[in-house]
């Protein structure tokens, strides 16, 4: 049985992503909870995921004995090992497109994800239009997600009729949940057809079932809560 390590439901966005992707999919696993702590060299996470991860970070897959770090590589191995699952679109073209999103995920939206750190727990609307007035970056992420989004949900409103980014639920749309989390919790601005697209992502039985671990964690991380004092 393949295992998945994860953090913390409620704050770690790199997790949600393989899990979501997984459990969505129908592709059976077993979950390793790794709880955030200090992170110093010597702290129960840091001695749990070395030995996995050279990084010492989650997510990491280990099928066979085999460890899989990073989400993109993640994802890529359970297409290649589960094409069952049609993870990927299946047109070539498509499937480049989605890949292409899926990288300026991995490497982009760095003002959004630093000022809206994922937090599912919490509603953090005030501190949103506080981002949103005084944070350029921000404003700028959340518009190139809206016109990208925008683009794909219209390029395949008529192809299936699950209404996700690629028609059908697939990597891409795993790979942004967190996203939808930030736009969520914060009450960022988005037109009506996003706002209708972040309802349908949140209630995917895999996301949901994310959603509900997060909120029944209970866990406080202070450094994961730049925006609340205590819970």
């Amino acid at each position: 049985m393949r295992q998945l390590y994860v953090g913390n439901k409620n704050y770690s966005s790199w997790s949600m992503r393989p899990w979501v992707l997984m459990k969505q999919a129908g592709i059976p696993f077993d979950e390793v909870a790794v709880k955030f702590d200090s992170f110093g060299e010597d702290s129960a996470f840091k001695r749990t995921m070395l030995p996995l991860n050279p990084n010492g970070l989650v997510p990491v897959l280990v099928d066979d004995g085999l460890a899989i770090w990073d989400t993109l590589a993640i994802a890529e191995y359970l297409a290649e090992t589960c094409p069952e699952a049609q993870l990927w679109p299946a047109d070539r073209k498509q499937r480049a497109r989605a890949r292409s999103i899926c990288a300026e995920m991995h490497a982009g939206f760095g003002a959004l994800r630093s000022a809206c750190v994922m937090n599912i727990e919490a509603d953090l609307a005030q501190q949103g239009a506080l981002i949103w007035r005084d944070n350029a970056g921000v404003r700028d992420d959340v518009a190139r997600i809206v016109s990208m989004w925008s683009e794909l949900l219209a390029d395949h409103a008529a192809s299936h009729a699950d209404g996700m980014l690629f028609g059908r639920f697939s990597i891409a749309d795993a790979y942004y949940a967190p996203v939808v989390m930030r736009l969520t919790r914060y009450a960022l601005p988005v037109p009506a057809d996003i706002a209708a697209y972040l309802k349908r992502v949140e209630a995917l039985p895999g996301v949901k079932a994310w959603i509900d671990a997060a909120l029944a964690e209970h866990h406080f991380v202070a450094f994961d809560e730049p925006y609340r004092l205590k819970r």
